[in-house]
């Protein structure tokens, strides 16, 4: 009710109806004389009130409310959401997520890949006022998300990524590069990527040194996250028969090139998850970046709500009639 106006609020001046109305009744039955006089009513002694009787006030009482829904609509109730203009903090943050099938390795619970989604989805719901994008990448790269403030769309693309969707291998350069791509035009005062990744560079076009460079060119910082235990993991893989066995791999991850990368730009950092704790300890100390101020206009939207009082008047008004002419004929 906060949110209602009225386009023609002059027409409200009607309601007073309603109370005269309801005023002319009761001065009305109490002046009613009896339809019959009788000089002793002990006749009638132990005989109670129908229930037609008791409810003889009921048809006029829907009158006195048909009016008053007619009249409320006659004013034109609108809901209206207010136009505010308001100054938010917020970045803008592309994530750049691993997809090959070495994160499938189960040092992370229940695996590295659903670990890092799980732990990003928080560090999403809690960037309200930021513009976040997903990018991912293995032996090539793409944009899962551009840059959205829909966070659920976003959360919703992130739960339903799996490992083997596109060509295998790890891509670091060209993930970083079509990360790069979707923010380098944005305008706020921070612009950050996250790049997580559980391997070494061994496929893509782009050398990861240069598109870190790039990202520098457009103030871009860089965080760069090794996912992935120290010495070896286990790894799930089946065989002939479509049974799950597991295979204890070594853990590689070129942690100097990574370092190099994050360095590469301003105020850059390489950080080292070797299990769920740490990564998630390593998405607070992001969450720490300072913030940068966006302008968010919201505008105004107006519905008529008239309907529902009509509806209501033309149903009073019908059982008015269904009750003063049947039921409760004379």
């Amino acid at each position: 009710m906060s949110n209602l106006t009225f386009a023609h609020p002059w027409f409200l001046l009607g309601l007073v109806l309603v109370p005269l109305m309801a005023a002319w009744y009761v001065w009305r039955y109490r002046k009613q004389e009896a339809a019959l006089q009788h000089s002793n009513l002990g006749l009638f002694d132990g005989i109670g009130r129908s229930l037609r009787v008791r409810l003889r006030w009921l048809p006029y009482a829907l009158r006195v409310v048909a009016v008053g829904a007619m009249v409320v609509a006659l004013a034109r109730p609108q809901s209206q959401l207010s136009r505010q203009e308001m100054t938010v903090e917020g970045i803008d943050i592309v994530m750049a997520m691993d997809l090959s099938g070495s994160m499938l390795a189960e040092d992370f619970k229940p695996n590295r890949l659903e670990a890092a989604k799980k732990v990003a989805a928080d560090f999403i719901d809690g960037r309200k006022n930021d513009r976040m994008g997903l990018v991912v990448f293995a032996g090539e790269a793409f944009t899962q998300v551009p840059l959205t403030i829909d966070h659920q769309v976003l959360l919703k693309q992130l739960g339903s990524l799996k490992s083997g969707t596109i060509r295998d291998g790890t891509a670091l350069g060209d993930g970083l590069a079509t990360a790069i791509n979707r923010i380098k035009d944005s305008e706020a005062k921070s612009k950050v990527i996250i790049l997580m990744t559980d391997g070494v560079n061994n496929q893509g076009s782009v050398d990861p040194l240069s598109a870190a460079e790039i990202a520098a060119l457009y103030d871009i910082r860089l965080y760069t996250i090794g996912v992935g235990s120290l010495g070896k993991a286990p790894f799930p893989f089946r065989d002939q028969f479509g049974r799950v066995h597991y295979q204890n791999i070594d853990v590689e991850i070129d942690e100097d090139l990574m370092q190099k990368m994050s360095a590469a730009t301003v105020d850059g950092r390489y950080f080292r998850a070797t299990n769920k704790k740490a990564l998630q300890e390593i998405f607070e100390q992001i969450d720490e970046m300072e913030t940068s101020k966006i302008d968010v206009t919201q505008y105004a939207q107006t519905k008529d709500e008239h309907a529902p009082w009509l509806w209501l008047a033309l149903v009073a008004l019908l059982l008015e009639a269904l009750l003063r002419y049947v039921w409760m004929k004379r």
